[in-house]
């Protein structure tokens, strides 16, 4: 018989979902800065121990070979410091082996419970131990806290770097913007982290700024703005996306007085909603979507028009909600139609935090808002990696040019006039 009646099992490698990839590439991460941190500490351990002639005995030595650790989200690459004893012959060998990794390891002994614990519980040096004990088992032996200060401290130094970095080469297309609320243990209220990931010329979006607060204040906002504009970022983003709330609009307005504003359609929807009795609000959402899924802007004018009309004597908070930022709904008809599903929605900031929300509340109580904003830093890093260019990325150009965009199609005889 040539039927197998065997039915082969998916292997975590083959696997290519975001969260996957996301994870993974941040255990190989997580897993190189541990070990590193480790050989560090053991170095300077050692520091006293010396040659004849005064040359340090406990030396770095290169890499030992790549190898692999198996865990429940497939295979995680890791590079291995080799550390040398230059001590002659006759004298005890002096030998290091990382605690996090065992000479002759190959898997996880809890591979389900590897991941989270590392994401959620890796940079707090209380909870370091788990991380070990989901990697090794619960015999894994405890790294000195100084290894565990090094790794947050390199974590730290990390995000003080990229905060200070220079922003003077860079411009953003498109921004968008959304604040995101956590609770974190040690603090009595919830804090909101404010967001900007932005679209480079080249169509790569990438994380442009974040802050923690207590609100989505103008003044919080204005902060964070002004700190980009001040550490180099000149040209005003031509977009900016984000949802209602006012504190950014009006910081917008005073920091980059040029940039156009386009409201998120998913959170004006959902607001829109929730005015509406829950029998009617399936109804309602396709009247909604006739409007921002309109070909044209005066077809979108229209479709707006036609739910004011059916909706306005009985709800007419609803329709206020539509009629008040019409413009800002429907200016993305005067940028490139490719770009539309990327600039009608926060959804590249909502789809990240979904993630960061999802290990949060998996961690509760285990955070403080250090930490936090360390780990949504790690996360969005990460993540960034894995970020889809934006479409038609070859209209970017002409848009900083200054060509003109009329329900997504390039205005030709403006270009030509540009052009001569």
């Amino acid at each position: 018989m040539t039927d197998s009646i065997v039915t082969p099992l998916v292997q975590p490698e083959a696997f290519s979902d975001l969260l996957t990839d996301v994870l993974r590439n941040g255990a190989q991460r997580l897993l190189a800065h541990a070990v590193e941190a480790e050989v560090s500490s053991f170095i300077e351990a050692h520091a006293d121990e010396r040659l004849d002639d005064g040359r340090a005995r406990i030396v770095r030595h290169g890499h030992l070979p790549e190898r692999g650790i198996q865990t429940g989200i497939g295979a995680v690459r890791v590079r291995q410091p080799r550390v040398r004893d230059r001590a002659e012959d006759g004298l005890a060998k002096i030998h290091f082996s990382p605690s996090i990794l065992p000479k002759h390891a190959r898997r996880t002994k809890s591979l389900d419970a590897v991941l989270p614990v590392l994401y959620l519980k890796g940079i707090s040096a209380g909870n370091f131990q788990d991380a070990l004990s989901a990697l090794l088992g619960p015999d894994a032996p405890n790294l000195s806290s100084d290894t565990v200060l090094r790794l947050c401290k390199s974590w730290k130094e990390e995000l003080q770097h990229w905060r200070g970095r220079t922003l003077s080469a860079r411009r953003y297309v498109y921004i968008w913007a959304d604040g995101i609320y956590f609770q974190a243990r040690m603090e009595d209220q919830s804090q909101c982290m404010l967001v900007i990931i932005g679209a480079t010329p080249e169509g790569k979006k990438e994380l442009v700024g974040f802050v923690s607060g207590y609100r989505e204040s103008a003044q919080s906002w204005a902060e964070l703005l002004i700190d980009l504009k001040a550490r180099g970022l000149a040209d005003p983003p031509l977009l900016a996306i984000g949802d209602g709330a006012l504190g950014f609009w009006s910081a917008l307005g005073k920091v980059f007085p040029a940039t156009r504003q386009q409201r998120c359609w998913v959170h004006k929807t959902a607001n829109i909603l929730n005015d509406m009795p829950k029998a009617m609000q399936a109804k309602v959402k396709a009247d909604l979507h006739n409007i921002w899924r309109a070909e044209s802007r005066l077809a979108a004018e229209n479709a707006l028009s036609v739910f004011c009309e059916k909706y306005q004597a009985k709800y007419p908070k609803a329709a206020e909600r539509l009629t008040r930022d019409e413009d800002e709904l429907l200016a993305f008809y005067d940028f490139p139609a490719e770009h539309w599903t990327h600039i009608r929605t926060t959804n590249p900031i909502e789809s990240t935090f979904a993630t960061v929300r999802h290990r949060t509340k998996r961690s509760k109580g285990c955070l403080s808002m250090a930490t936090m904003e360390l780990m949504v830093f790690k996360v969005i890093k990460e993540a960034e990696k894995t970020w889809l260019r934006l479409r038609g990325k070859n209209q970017l150009p002409k848009l900083i040019t200054g060509v003109k965009f009329n329900d997504g199609v390039e205005q030709q005889n403006q270009h030509n006039q540009n052009a001569a």
